[in-house]
């Protein structure tokens, strides 16, 4: 919607008719929404015990693309939700196999905090292709009944807490170093040795990555496609988003009007030099100007390019933001520079140049590009039932 026709409205006494029809004007989210981030209490099925912990892992897109496989006794199979691909700005569904990675973590972490000794094998039916995701289970965690219990993760205690701020952080509060080591003692026991992380919040390298996380937003938002990919996952108002408990959750009087009224067009991508192309990269501008810092994850190639290597680099993101989480640190990924759709290209080179240095841009995958910085915790985002992920 053009903000001079909002405006028009506004002045016209529209507002007001718009505003009868939100029902309240509560920023918060419904509370069905969110009832997840409380915990699933006194569950007495340890693996769904542990499912409802699992459920609150980091995901592109807030899609929440898993589907889990209960048939077997004393095991459950992850598999990939095909519902949930995201084919414009993921066309390699990269993101959505590293989004079974932090699933995965997160599951065998509660196993583990109900005494369950779990034991993961990736693939177990074959790794499906580069570029590809089929029906194969990306993993099988199995345990044996009356093992000795494994110690606790002391990350688990954060889980219920942790949440990805996508505002402006404190310009005036630089990241502490320390904190910044000890995302390194994160990293998940047993990784292949090819998993690496790197970091940095050297004011002499910010802006380079400041504007790369801009204008690689500008790319995404100004391609038709992509743009409509984001658009179409948007759940505005608190009818939408307790329906779908998923995507992109909108609860600012602004976009609730403008759908209220019929003036929020979701099949229409924004036109560069609009102004409500200005509006969507706004956000995005603070995004990138406001990162007072920057952490990445990668892997070798080829062994990089293959899913293990991308599960393996989602196990390692949710633990550094569970980390960040203990330490008061919030993380924001910026996963447009990373994409491999082919108008990103240029951006996705300058990443790899930026962070590994041209003589190893080429050797290595970034998985992972994070910002961080320090803010106000902001609002956990909504999470679909456990129910809803069960393959009976």
């Amino acid at each position: 919607m053009e903000r001079r026709s909002f405006i028009r409205l506004v002045g016209g006494g529209a507002l007001a008719l718009g505003a009868g029809t939100l029902g309240g004007c509560s920023t918060d989210y419904p509370a069905e929404a969110v009832a997840a981030w409380r915990g699933p209490g006194n569950e007495p099925d340890a693996r769904k015990w542990a499912l409802a912990h699992a459920i609150l892992a980091p995901n592109s897109h807030n899609r929440q693309p898993w589907v889990v496989d209960l048939r077997e006794p004393n095991a459950i199979r992850l598999h990939v939700d095909r519902e949930r691909l995201l084919p414009q700005t993921d066309p390699w569904f990269r993101q959505i196999v590293v989004s079974q990675g932090t699933f995965l973590e997160l599951l065998l972490m509660a196993l583990a905090e109900r005494g369950v000794a779990a034991r993961v094998e990736l693939f177990p039916d074959g790794e499906f292709a580069a570029r590809v995701v089929d029906d194969r289970p990306v993993a099988r965690v199995s345990w044996t009944p009356g093992a000795a219990p494994p110690p606790r993760d002391p990350l688990f205690a954060q889980v219920l807490r942790r949440r990805t701020a996508k505002v402006g952080y404190d310009t005036a509060r630089r990241v502490d170093p320390a904190h910044v080591r000890a995302l390194g003692d994160a990293m998940p026991a047993g990784a292949p040795p090819h998993l690496a992380w790197g970091a940095t919040s050297d004011d002499a390298r910010l802006p380079a990555l400041r504007r790369l996380c801009i204008d690689s937003a500008r790319v995404e938002v100004g391609t038709a496609r992509t743009a409509l990919e984001s658009s179409r996952l948007m759940r505005i108002g608190p009818t939408e988003i307790a329906r779908h408990r998923d995507g992109i959750a909108m609860m600012g009087v602004m976009p609730r009007v403008a759908s209220a009224l019929g003036l929020f067009d979701r099949e229409r991508a924004p036109e560069p030099g609009s102004s409500t192309f200005d509006q969507v990269m706004k956000r995005f501008v603070e995004h990138g100007d406001t990162a007072m810092g920057f952490v990445w994850i990668t892997t070798d190639a080829p062994a990089g390019a293959t899913r293990s290597a991308e599960v393996w680099a989602g196990r390692a993101y949710v633990r550094q933001h569970l980390q960040a989480t203990a330490l008061g640190l919030q993380m924001h990924p910026m996963s447009q520079a990373p994409q491999e759709f082919p108008e990103m290209k240029p951006h996705y080179d300058a990443l790899r140049r930026l962070v590994l240095g041209p003589d190893a841009a080429g050797a290595r995958v970034v998985q992972m590009f994070s910002r961080i910085g320090y803010c106000a915790d902001q609002p956990h985002t909504p999470r679909r039932p456990v129910s809803d992920i069960i393959r009976a």
